[in-house]
Parts: C-alpha cells; sequence; structure tokens
C-alpha cells in the first residue's frame, strides 16, 4: 500500500532531532553531576520488553581501535512515562558507566554499596523494588526520584530550557503481529517458569507470578520457553 507524503513531512528530520537531544543530555549530566569525567557514550535505542534500558561498558568500537560505551533507552516507554523519567534511566545508566570508569563495579551482576552511594548522592534513590523502603543492593535494583535531589534540580533545569525528546512511540501505527509485539502466553498456575532477561539473556527459575528484574540491564525479565 503506497502512503502519501506531505511535503512538510519530508523537511523533518527524526534522528537528528534525537539524537542530538540525547547527546545534549549525555554532555549535561555529564557537567552537572559527574563533573564532566566521563567519556561519550554511544546512546541506542533498543525496543527490547520489559527494559527500560541498559549500560554496557566497551560495546562498540572504531577503526582506530577507539572504544565506546553503550547507553540503550527503550523509546516504547516514551509515550507513557515523563520526560523527567526517562531522563532518570539515562542518568540511572549513566551511574553504571561512572563505576565502571571511575569506580569498582560489583562482581556479575550485583549492584554494590558504592554504587547505591553514588546514586543517592545525585537524588535517585536505590530500590529492588522501584518505591520506597526497597533493598539498596543486590541483583536487582531500580530507583525513585528524590524530590529536590541534585537529580531533580538538574532535570528541571533542563526542561526548563525547553529541552524535549519529542518523537514517541506511536503503537496505533504499529502492523498488527510486528517482531516482538506479542506477549508470552501467562503460565499455568503453580508452575516453576524460566525468565529470561530480554538484554543479556540471564536465566533464573521462579513462580509464574513474580516480577524478576535483571539487575545488571534495569530489565524485566519475562517467561520463556
Amino acid at each position: 500500500m503506497n502512503v502519501s507524503v506531505d511535503p512538510v513531512t519530508l523537511l523533518i528530520k527524526p534522528t537528528k532531532e534525537t539524537y542530538d537531544r540525547l547527546q545534549q543530555a549525555h554532555e549535561y549530566f555529564n557537567k552537572a553531576l559527574f563533573g564532566g569525567m566521563l567519556p561519550n557514550a554511544l546512546i541506542t535505542f533498543q525496543r527490547r520488553k520489559g527494559t527500560f534500558g541498559y549500560f554496557a561498558g566497551g560495546r562498540f568500537a572504531n577503526e582506530a581501535g577507539q572504544v565506546a560505551d553503550e547507553i540503550a533507552l527503550n523509546p516504547m516507554h516514551f509515550a507513557s512515562r515523563s520526560q523527567k523519567d526517562i531522563l532518570g534511566t539515562l542518568v540511572h545508566e549513566i551511574v553504571h558507566q561512572w563505576q565502571r570508569h571511575e569506580g569498582q563495579p560489583g562482581r556479575g551482576r550485583y549492584h554494590n554499596r558504592e554504587w547505591a552511594e553514588k546514586m543517592k548522592a545525585l537524588g535517585l534513590q536505590p530500590s529492588d523494588t522501584g518505591v520506597e523502603g526497597g533493598k539498596e543492593t543486590g541483583e536487582a535494583v531500580s530507583h525513585y526520584i528524590v524530590a529536590a535531589g541534585p537529580f531533580d534540580l538538574a532535570a528541571d533545569k533542563l526542561l526548563g530550557k525547553g529541552f524535549a525528546l519529542v518523537w514517541k512511540d506511536a503503537p496505533e501505527a504499529a502492523p498488527a503481529g510486528g517482531e516482538g509485539e506479542a506477549e508470552p502466553a501467562a503460565p499455568k498456575s503453580g508452575r516453576r517458569v524460566r525468565y529470561a532477561c530480554p538484554v543479556c539473556d540471564l536465566k533464573a527459575w521462579a513462580k509464574h507470578d513474580v516480577r524478576l528484574l535483571c539487575g545488571t540491564d534495569n530489565a524485566l525479565m519475562t517467561p520463556s520457553e
């Protein structure tokens, strides 16, 4: 089916409009919260179910042998989350980047005390439940934004200057049955099923009705066959 294109649409540049802003946000928070000590990352969009984003150190390299970290954000959730929450995910991943370059990451997927203290210093309260009272360290730890904390104030300043990620997921325009769009069937009650991280493919067995979070990738693990 042919789809006519509005002449105005031919003038827009979604890639530039999106990635220029992501670069701007990384540079801004790097300077505002990390003293400008971190290298630029290659920020990507990864349309992975159950995850807001993830960090992967040294994921990319160029022909000169220079290496760049990857910070991935999931655009599927942009329409349902606030701009500040999206930026919170970005800074959450930048904390992982900071620990890779300036700290001592926990062994394997463990979020250690150093990571938790850095998050708290920035006003992103670590929590394995994503709400007040959750554990601050462990294999699966998320966060919530502390009101009037350093991140909250820095994000307000950036947003106050008109910053916005204007391109968001448009589910009504997505073709039915597209790759990765179908939700897995719910397993039968009482069964123990295998869960997998959609980013790194970490496996774990648990009851069918639990919510497991991959601590390394901040991704919700999903039932797998």
